[in-house]
């Protein structure tokens, strides 16, 4: 049996039990499972570490770490409104951002992979990256919003590596195109099925997370047929959506795919840095209680449909008729380049999602927002650690 220093030791057995290949990605053999960085704090330090020490790709997400941080939290949450006060909360999401690095960093025991993810649609996203990658990060993924850009952030860091986020083929090849122009080409792409998939969504509205276009039967092949065309066979596909077993694993490791990416069932673990009622909402929730809806962002969403999110749909139509532009961000935050609630953008959701994100953080289960994959979860409403859930992974039934 080879020796696979990126892997922790006990778990490369099961990795050649059971019949899967290992990711291959950067020189590196790594376990064939991506944990997905999920926001607000719910994949910080503690989760991004755990898996990338067990050989996986743990993945932090950038938006608003402060509040993991009592410190920063203390030093921003009462700030007068203005743009001293989202000067004040960018700088102190980028001192986070650093301790979230070094925490994870320590907790990895140099295995696996680091990632950061980065969304696009955030006001902050240019600086995320570049702190991140100065911090030395392994690798930051981007979705909600074509990374055209990515690149160039990344240019004084050759090494680090970049990852968009993407539903189809199509997408896949406007990436290509664009970052061939600048001499830089993805070091592993990951393919989003928006009718399974957690949180931002990539289709163009919520009628379409479900078209066939995006099955993975459909854009895993015609993705990996255009890598090759490109002389870019080399650069791994990782599907993200609605895995939850081995079967999941093999069935699109057949159909091209190196790897998967997993969301909601890590963030359920016990070592994913949310709040215990965090993790009972989102495990406890049954199909009919997911829902898709039309984010802050602009993008469809899916989550819980909690207190919070029931009334808030009810409210919508409501919301979309009053709906105007406002002089500020009413958090003094303007995390995102667009909002549909500070920039009154008719058809876009009419709250604030850092708030409502937050208080789901926290694990307030009347008035947060639960962002949800679709599916049964692997363990039912178990919360179990990410080592159960690595093994359940590699094991066929």
């Amino acid at each position: 049996m080879p020796v696979l220093t990126s892997i922790a030791p006990d778990l490369v057995a099961p990795l050649f039990a059971s019949g899967l290949k290992p990711l291959n990605i950067a020189g590196r053999e790594l376990l064939p499972i991506v944990q997905g960085g999920m926001g607000v704090g719910v994949s910080a330090h503690r989760l991004a570490g755990t898996v990338a020490a067990a050989g996986g790709v743990g993945t932090l997400s950038s938006v608003d770490l402060r509040r993991l941080h009592p410190d920063l939290m203390a030093a921003t949450r009462t700030l007068p409104p203005g743009e001293g006060a989202k000067t004040a909360i960018d700088a102190a999401n980028l001192v986070a951002i650093e301790r979230e690095i070094t925490a994870a960093r320590a907790l990895s025991q140099g295995r696996g992979l680091l990632a950061i993810n980065v969304m696009r649609a955030i006001s902050a996203y240019a600086a995320h990256v570049k702190h991140a990658l100065e911090c030395g990060i392994d690798a930051v993924v981007v979705g909600a919003g074509l990374p055209l850009d990515l690149p160039d952030l990344a240019a004084e860091h050759p090494k680090a590596l970049l990852v968009p986020i993407l539903s189809d083929a199509r997408g896949v090849a406007l990436v290509v195109k664009k970052w061939e122009r600048k001499r830089r080409m993805p070091d592993a792409i990951v393919i989003e099925h928006p009718g399974l998939a957690a949180g931002h969504l990539g289709a163009a509205r919520v009628a379409d997370v479900n078209d066939p276009r995006f099955d993975f039967e459909r854009v895993i092949p015609e993705t990996v047929a255009f890598l090759r065309s490109a002389g870019l066979e080399q650069v791994p596909v990782i599907a993200a959506g609605g895995v939850r077993n081995h079967a999941d694993i093999a069935r699109l490791q057949a159909l091209g795919a190196a790897g998967v990416q997993l969301g909601t069932p890590f963030a359920v673990t016990q070592e994913a840095d949310a709040a215990p009622e965090f993790k009972a909402v989102l495990a406890g929730a049954r199909p009919e209680d997911v829902v898709e809806f039309v984010s802050v962002a602009g993008l469809p969403a899916r989550a819980v449909r909690t207190p919070w999110l029931e009334k808030y749909m009810l409210a919508e139509p409501r919301l979309q008729q009053t709906a105007q532009v406002k002089s500020r961000c009413t958090k003094s935050f303007d995390c995102l380049a667009q909002c549909g609630l500070r920039d009154g953008k008719v058809g876009w959701g009419q709250f604030c999602i850092d708030h409502q994100l937050g208080l789901a953080l926290d694990g307030d289960t009347d008035k947060g927002l639960f962002f949800r994959g679709a599916g049964v979860l692997p363990f039912g409403a178990e919360i179990r650690p990410v080592d159960a859930l690595l093994r359940h992974l590699l094991t066929a039934a």
